[in-house]
């Protein structure tokens, strides 16, 4: 093998070139890792609020609870019946009963969306816990037309300030507050169910929320309630049920990173290869002295092959750098399992960055094989010839 100063040398003082191909390779690094930190950050909404001892009861058949719709009597059986939901010192069930439906809110930046809105009881607040806090103004007044909005909102929608007055069908709701949450829930519009389903007509709840006693056999339990006469039902711990709701537009995201990185990766590696040819043909006297002098064809084919792959690494130096700054940027996109827009941020994550730097190392090593192949098969008199 040559020393390593030799490949170094040989990229410098082809820069130009070089730097081109480098390019190449971190743009398409760059769409890549952006597209994966795009899909990452909606699926850790997904993951972080979730609570394995919480139940989710949903409309048997239903993948979410814009698909669900539980009459008053049957949710009002599960939540002072249910054996396995858990009670508080004074004896009241830890449930809570919610509607979900969608609004056309404008945007900031122009264009309307749906944004969640979501009504509940004031034990919805307390079953979230340490995922929910007021970041500004107060907590809605239940039983009055009030609502309060996830923080996101606030940077995204109009009207979506403390203050602001939001319509739902004649209904006026103000908003009086203005709330964190670290899952899912962050970009929702929360009011009084009861106010809620009067203001949209909606006769039934979506679903119903509640913590479980410790130990509580899920799979067991949705065996029970799916044969149950009085409230058949489908019922997931909340961990599950959020998991479920990425696969649409996670797996969207994966196939459109995939999509454009084969895209891209394919005008990325012929640009690679056609430096390193062009680097080939520049230096066939250069490689005849080499051979022979005694560097075996090995050794100059696994030189060639080195500098495609330092580029490919420089590649990936050059997008990791470019998608670094979107990090933590905030965004929103319509959630394919809800028809509903999701707030989040975008995530690079250690992992991402390193399928980064392995692909652009592999783009490197695809496009410099064919010329390094092309350099170790040069016959010796005939490359000593060349000028």
């Amino acid at each position: 093998m040559l020393p390593l100063r030799y490949s170094l040398r040989n990229v410098l003082v082809r820069r130009a070139s070089a730097s081109l191909t480098v390019l190449g390779i971190g743009l398409t690094v760059a769409v890549f890792a952006g597209v994966i930190a795009l899909r990452d950050g909606f699926e850790s909404v997904y993951t972080v609020g979730g609570d394995p001892d919480v139940a989710i009861y949903l409309r048997p058949g239903a993948g979410s609870e814009g698909e669900s719709g539980i009459p008053r009597e049957q949710a009002e059986i599960l939540v002072k019946e249910r054996p396995e939901i858990a009670r508080d010192a004074q004896g009241r069930p830890l449930a809570a009963m919610e509607t979900f439906l969608a609004v056309y809110m404008e945007m900031i930046d122009g264009g309307l969306t749906n944004v969640p809105l979501r009504g509940i009881q004031p034990m919805s607040i307390e079953l979230m816990g340490d995922h929910v806090q007021l970041a500004e103004g107060r907590w809605l007044e239940f039983g009055t037309d009030e609502v309060v909005v996830g923080k996101p909102l606030t940077a995204r929608m109009k009207g979506a300030t403390v203050g602001d007055t939001i319509t739902l069908n004649l209904t006026p709701f103000k908003v009086v507050g203005v709330f964190e949450h670290d899952g899912s829930q962050a970009g929702e519009v929360w009011g009084d169910v009861e106010r809620m389903m009067e203001a949209l007509d909606r006769p039934f709840f979506q679903r119903v929320v509640a913590r479980v006693k410790p130990g509580t056999d899920f799979e067991a339990l949705a065996k029970q309630l799916a044969n149950d006469v009085r409230t058949p039902m489908k019922v997931q711990s909340e961990t599950a049920y959020l998991s479920a709701q990425t696969g649409a537009l996670g797996g969207a995201l994966q196939f459109l990173a995939g999509f454009l990185t084969l895209i891209m990766g394919a005008s990325a590696v012929l640009g690679a290869t056609n430096t390193m040819l062009a680097s080939v043909a520049s230096r066939t006297h250069e490689i005849g002295v080499l051979l022979a002098v005694g560097y075996g064809r090995a050794s100059i084919f696994f030189t060639f092959l080195f500098e495609a792959a330092l580029m490919g690494l420089l590649g990936g130096v050059v997008g990791v750098l470019l998608v670094l700054p979107f990090d933590g940027l905030g965004t929103g996109m319509m959630n394919f399992q809800t028809f509903t827009d999701v707030s989040f941020a975008f995530r690079v994550t250690p992992v991402s960055v390193a399928i980064s730097f392995t692909l652009a190392f592999v783009l490197g090593l695809v496009g410099g094989a064919l010329p390094a192949w092309r350099a170790s098969r040069q016959r010796p008199v005939e490359a000593l010839r060349a000028l």
